[in-house]
């Protein structure tokens, strides 16, 4: 089933607390992986999930990924006291472009250990990179601990597509997950990104796909 793959995601600024709600309740309907939400609405999300198999997944260092790593880090810790089961972090795309792995590799790393065993999904925002940036964030997310690369955060120039997703899986193999994330917005697109190897689909548009 198709909704199990989903994360039933808003992110929008001007997300109020009644569509959060509303988010939670439509993952319990309809039995979406987590509703992925702003940090302020972690508390809220975990109140109202607390008897459903849907997680509470928020996002740490959105939507750039250039906060410095002891934010990234408290961002994450207070994130996990409010309720919050997963964590969907952005890396630093500028170190990353400025060819200093080990401070990639350590600003994952500060998230994965602050997150005490919580699923972290490092977002490497593939419409930034090259192929070889690409490659190595995957790599530097593995070394680092994280159990998912995420393609995009949805909020930059581009957003998922089928071959970003194949060549993450060709890099993480079985050992991560892969997240498609950004612009999939029908059955079509998420089916797409699956069968390419994603085992996540962030989308705020998750009603309409599994109603297709």
């Amino acid at each position: 089933m198709i909704a199990s793959y989903i994360d039933h995601t808003l992110l929008k600024p001007e997300a109020t607390e009644e569509q959060v709600m509303k988010l939670c309740v439509e993952a319990r309907e309809y039995g979406f992986a987590s509703v992925c939400i702003n940090p302020s609405f972690v508390e809220l999300a975990a109140s109202m999930l607390q008897t459903s198999k849907a997680k509470v997944c928020t996002v740490v260092g959105f939507p750039l990924g250039a906060n410095t790593t002891a934010i990234k880090a408290e961002e994450t810790r207070q994130a996990i006291r409010d309720g919050a089961e997963e964590i969907d972090m952005v890396i630093n795309i500028g170190a990353l472009k400025s060819g200093d792995a080990k401070r990639v590799e350590d600003d994952i790393r500060a998230v994965v250990e602050a997150a005490e065993g919580k699923l972290v999904k490092v977002i490497i925002e593939t419409c930034l990179l090259n192929r070889e940036e690409k490659i190595l964030a995957c790599q530097l997310s593995e070394k680092a601990g994280a159990h998912f690369v995420k393609t995009s955060t949805g909020f930059s120039t581009g957003g998922a597509t089928a071959e970003d997703v194949a060549l993450m899986k060709e890099v993480v193999g079985d050992r991560l997950g892969v997240k498609a994330s950004g612009g999939i917005r029908d059955l079509a697109a998420a089916q797409r990104m699956i069968d390419a190897g994603a085992t996540r689909i962030g989308s705020s548009n998750s009603v309409v796909i599994v109603n297709s």
